[in-house]
């Protein structure tokens, strides 16, 4: 066979003449909305579906008397909160597609819409309970606090990733004192207890994770130690609520009426519990029972067993939430993830210690599980936000 031979000409160059390169056509830069780098996690998706569907469960279990009787409908509480859980999922998986830096430049935006409406409520709130905590704006009814939570979050995380060691030192810890007192300021003036102890937690845990120094933490804590003194005995229902947790059954048909009807739910479920539907206590015996309380029905009806595996998942949520928090790409994105996963774990520690009455009321709601629409969506949007951080994990093995 013959050799192939090249028919091409080869000129000769000019010596100290290089080639020309081939140019590049620059392209504009393009603010990226959508991130397509991987995938969400799929542990933290899971987990996050999966207690929504038995949350939506036990939540019609528990208000089938109540909705029967308030809306004149069993299945009315259940229509709305299966509604909002189609809809919250549906929110998370479009939030965890996008890029979550662009909420590092809303996070000013963001506060200062939350400072607002946070300080609307006292004068145009909804009054409930004594206490004007929520408030209607564009026909949808909401407690500002929630939103304040993910404010405080997201602007701590931004400030936090932008001062880097500023925030060692007293002067850097000034912005986020004012912006700490700002929302407390406003939460005093709703009687809005629980709230107060979220935000103090949640601003506590965020300047830890960013590396305040420990005599700072010394410090805060003595200040709001002094203040929840101050706070407990000049504030009557707040003292009302200690004393009837110290000894419900100092007065069982008034303040202490409600721990009592949630112990005797958790008592009576024994270890497997009456089965699901047979409740007792959702007779309209244990008020809010949809609401702060149904853990107390979850433990009558499931019993132990079930109560225990649903704080496991709950556990492995938040397990999953501060593992993706460590393999985030920045530290904007762990400060951020760290925080909402430790709002979660808050929520849920306080929610199931005032049923089982180791801690005084504080009227937090259990994540996913109490009836709400417009918390199950801000619950949704926030658990998007960490898979959006997820996508961009320098780790993506997904175990």
């Amino acid at each position: 066979m013959s050799k192939t031979t090249s028919n091409a000409i080869e000129y000769p160059q000019p010596k100290g003449e290089p080639l020309p390169e081939p140019q590049r056509e620059k392209k504009p830069r393009e603010k990226i909305i959508l991130d397509e780098r991987g995938m969400v996690d799929m542990p933290f998706l899971l987990l996050t579906v999966l207690l929504v569907v038995i949350g939506v469960i036990m939540m019609f279990s528990a208000s089938y008397a109540a909705a029967y009787v308030d809306e004149g409908s069993s299945t009315a509480y259940f229509s709305r909160q299966g509604f909002f859980a189609v809809l919250g999922i549906g929110l998370m998986l479009f939030v965890s597609r996008l890029n979550y830096q662009m909420w590092r430049s809303l996070s000013i935006p963001i506060l200062i819409g939350a400072a607002a409406v946070m300080l609307l409520t006292p004068l145009i709130g909804l009054t409930g309970g004594g206490a004007k905590r929520w408030i209607v704006l564009f026909g949808i009814r909401f407690q500002p606090s929630e939103v304040a939570k993910l404010a405080i979050i997201i602007s701590y995380a931004a400030l936090i990733s932008t001062a880097k060691d500023k925030i060692k030192t007293f002067r850097g810890l000034m912005p986020f004192l004012v912006i700490w007192l700002v929302f407390v300021g406003t939460l005093i003036l709703q009687t809005h207890l629980s709230g107060i102890v979220i935000i103090t937690c949640i601003a506590a845990a965020m300047l830890f994770m960013g590396g305040m120094q420990l005599r700072y933490f010394a410090i805060g804590l003595g200040a709001v130690g002094l203040l929840a003194f101050i706070y407990l005995n000049f504030m009557d229902y707040a003292s009302a609520r200690i004393t009837a947790w110290q000894d419900p059954w100092s007065d069982p048909s008034d303040a202490g009426y409600q721990i009592i009807q949630s112990l005797y739910a958790i008592g009576s479920g024994g270890l497997m519990g009456l089965g699901l539907g047979r409740s007792r206590q959702k007779y309209l015996y244990l008020p809010e029972m949809q609401n702060d309380y149904v853990f107390p029905i979850v433990c009558e009806e499931l019993g132990f067993v079930g109560a225990m595996v649903i704080i496991l998942l709950f556990m492995l949520l938040i397990i999953r939430g501060y593992w993706i928090a460590m393999h985030a790409r920045d530290r904007f994105g762990a400060l951020m993830v760290g925080g909402i996963t430790t709002l979660l774990a808050l929520q849920v520690f306080f929610n199931i210690g005032v049923v089982t009455n180791f801690l005084p009321a504080t009227g937090i709601s259990l994540p996913f599980f109490s009836y709400g629409g417009t918390a199950l969506l801000m619950q949704l949007f926030e658990m998007g936000l960490i898979l959006s951080v997820s996508r961009q994990s320098n780790n993506q093995l997904l175990i």
